[in-house]
């Protein structure tokens, strides 16, 4: 059954030979879907028929957003470190040992309940596409666990046993990175598409440059896309490293040098950038125009975790990106579509154009500058299609 999707004011299309500019804009506008995939888009007035009409009444659409950073699967509660950055204590990833010791105490249904109910509070804010890493398991059979569940939800799953060392192998990180590229990837291997890594050598919970090498080199032994989050606390060897092994996305970018971002010029590696965990643990943002202005495709995620950055809310970061880290409206609502949909290595998602799959957000104002526009208010929406 074929639907047109009519009465759009404003149409993102993200593909500039489609429309005006980078986000190829079209003005009342109309698509037709069959089976999931859009088939035509264009002008209303020149819309082929169709079985069904859905109107949107002069809202504007824009592709779904496409969040390819978040920790969804875990159990607990940190709002008292929230509390306590907020009164000045400083954020070096050590808390996430306490969301382990919960992961690990959870059943699979509290887990399963948590992850759904996530999922559908992104997709109520307009996100239709979210990868999700395990990392709060740090046992073979937690992360195995976690994949299992976070593959109920997404395709887009990634494997991090190396988010920290976890406390049982405290002053033993090189014995924990043995079991992570062991025992433990060949375990989560068949359930994940990516592998991660926490390369932070200013952390002492973190891995170092060496330990992160041999971590991202047997996940791609392995047959996993890489990830790495990267330069996030200090400056360090992660976003070049990245780079070095075509890793799909360097993630967070916070501190960088000339040879950083020249490296990720000069690559395929798309810089993530993570606005709302600045936000929540009061850090220096990343300079989101410096990497623009050298070219670096970059793409903006929520990093939805009960830690660093406890939002789901893709049109939140694509404010903050706008008010703090010098981005344009149309770069943000770009990078946190078709950017996101680069992170991953997707060309069905993140844009609507014809063979597209038809996850349509509809913004209830005419323009999708009113995400940055009104922050806080929740304008966005995905579409929910009839079957």
């Amino acid at each position: 059954m074929s639907r047109l999707v009519a009465g759009i004011g404003e149409l993102v299309t993200n593909d500039a030979s489609l429309g005006d500019g980078p986000l190829g804009l079209l003005s009342d506008a109309a698509l037709v879907v069959v089976d999931g995939t859009v088939v035509w888009v264009g002008p209303e007035a020149a819309a082929p028929d169709a079985d069904t009409r859905i109107a949107v009444g002069g809202r504007a659409v824009l592709p779904g957003f496409v969040d390819s950073h978040a920790h969804l699967v875990f159990a607990g509660d940190r709002a008292g470190e929230f509390e306590a950055r907020m009164s000045g204590a400083r954020y070096d990833g050590g808390g996430i040992g306490t969301t382990v010791a919960a992961t690990r105490a959870a059943s699979d249904g509290e887990l399963r309940d948590r992850l759904r109910g996530l999922v559908a509070e992104m997709r109520r804010q307009g996100t239709t596409t979210v990868e999700v890493k395990s990392g709060y398991g740090l046992t073979v059979e937690d992360e195995v666990r976690s994949l299992r569940l976070a593959a109920e939800v997404t395709a887009e799953t990634t494997f991090l046993g190396a988010h920290v060392v976890p406390a049982e192998y405290r002053g033993r990180s090189d014995k924990y990175v043995d079991l992570v590229t062991g025992p433990m990837l060949a375990a989560c291997a068949p359930h994940a598409r990516w592998a991660d890594v926490f390369c932070e050598p200013g952390s002492a919970h973190a891995f170092d440059g060496d330990q992160a090498r041999a971590v991202l080199e047997a996940g791609r032994a392995a047959g996993l896309g890489l990830r790495v989050h990267a330069n996030q606390l200090t400056a360090g060897p992660g976003v070049r490293l990245a780079v070095e092994l075509d890793a799909a996305s360097a993630d967070h970018c916070t501190h960088l040098g000339a040879a950083d971002v020249d490296a990720l010029a000069g690559g395929t590696t798309v810089a993530t950038l993570l606005p709302g965990v600045e936000f929540s643990t009061r850090s220096p943002y990343p300079d989101a125009r410096r990497l623009l202005d050298a070219g670096v495709t970059v793409a903006l995620a929520t990093d939805c975790n009960p830690g660093s950055c406890f939002t789901s809310s893709m049109a939140f970061c694509i404010a903050l990106a706008v008010r703090e880290m010098r981005m344009t409206p149309a770069e943000a609502v770009w990078a946190a579509t078709a950017g996101g949909a680069t992170a991953l290595r997707r060309t069905d998602v993140g844009r609507l154009v014809p063979g597209a799959r038809a996850d349509l957000a509809v913004i209830d104002a005419p323009s999708y500058r009113h995400l940055a526009y009104r922050p806080g208010v929740p304008l966005v929406r995905a579409l929910e299609l009839p079957a």
